[in-house]
């Protein structure tokens, strides 16, 4: 059994994915990149595929919806940066994602998205695998027949977020259909979504049956989610929750390893949704927070936090 960080768009990148690991992930799992970006050699992109080797192991995802072109795309990550594995994202919601019939759109096509597995199958040196939902909406919840073809076509294992597209994040996770999909694949299942401590892991493992559990939002400015989840399935005590200066200080060390892989000023302005989650309960944050939003040097940055650590 094992405790992975699940790919999240502007939130995984190689600052968060070293500090998850830092903290007991056993996998981390990268932002979604476009395969059609990387074929086409966008600077930007190819710059997504940036890999330490504290990180390791670690999955780049791919998403698109043409097999040729996701076979290329992950023929150069295997290139630039020899991942432990690939993933391949069904399950992405954002309406400019699946308009381009990319991420769950490929729910609604099952042949489409078993070539697309079998296309990177063959051309890949390291595991497959892939991330789907339970289907585009509660009238066509197909995660069943979805995994068994991805399987088929040669997936190592398969992450399902329990909800359909149509959900996005809103309402709860169902996991009785993750427990369909362990009982129907052949392959092993991953568990997705509401994992927000060590007790939603051990239900999810106990409920579904599912071999791993992969941990997103619950991940968000909380890596010691990580640690609470591998003391507890060590069967040990569940550490006691960060301090108000441990949870300022890796807020800082995070925005500081940002800094040095993207520079300052994107570091400083792509934080700020992380140092919200950071901070977030922490007594009169909600000012902080707002200051941050416009704060434009890591002084200033550094000040605002500096202002909630409690006095000795």
């Amino acid at each position: 059994m094992g405790v992975f960080l699940a790919p999240m768009a502007g939130v995984t990148d190689l600052a968060f994915r070293l500090i998850a690991r830092e903290y007991g992930a056993d996998l981390v799992v990268s932002e979604m990149i476009s395969a059609q970006a990387l074929v086409f050699g966008n600077k930007r992109t190819v710059q997504m595929l940036t890999t330490e080797e504290a990180e390791r192991p670690v999955a780049i995802q791919l998403f698109g919806h043409k097999p040729e072109v996701m076979a290329e795309a992950a023929q150069i990550v295997l290139e630039h940066c020899q991942p432990e594995m690939l993933d391949l994202n069904f399950g992405c919601p954002t309406p400019k994602i699946v308009k381009n019939g990319d991420g769950a759109a490929l729910m609604r096509e099952p042949k489409l998205l078993e070539e697309i597995v079998a296309a990177v199958v063959r051309v890949s040196t390291v595991p497959v695998t892939a991330k789907i939902r339970l289907g585009w909406d509660k009238h066509s919840i197909n995660c069943v027949e979805v995994a068994q073809r991805a399987a088929d076509a040669g997936a190592h294992w398969i992450t399902i977020h329990a909800r359909t597209r149509d959900q996005f994040y809103a309402g709860k996770a169902d996991w009785t259909w993750i427990r369909r999909v362990v009982q129907a694949c052949s392959v092993p299942v991953v568990g997705n979504g509401d994992v927000f401590s060590a007790a939603d892991a051990l239900r999810m493992l106990e409920e579904t049956g599912c071999s791993h559990v992969a941990i997103g939002r619950g991940a968000q400015g909380n890596p010691w989610i990580f640690r609470d989840v591998q003391a507890a399935l060590r069967g040990e005590v569940i550490p006691p929750p960060p301090t108000i200066a441990e949870r300022i200080g890796v807020a800082w060390r995070h925005l500081e390893l940002k800094a040095s892989y993207d520079g300052v000023q994107r570091a400083i302005k792509e934080m700020r949704p992380h140092l919200a989650w950071y901070l977030k309960g922490i007594p009169h944050s909600a000012e902080i927070r707002r200051q941050l939003n416009t704060a434009a040097s890591m002084e200033e940055v550094r000040g605002l936090l500096v202002k909630l650590l409690p006095e000795k």
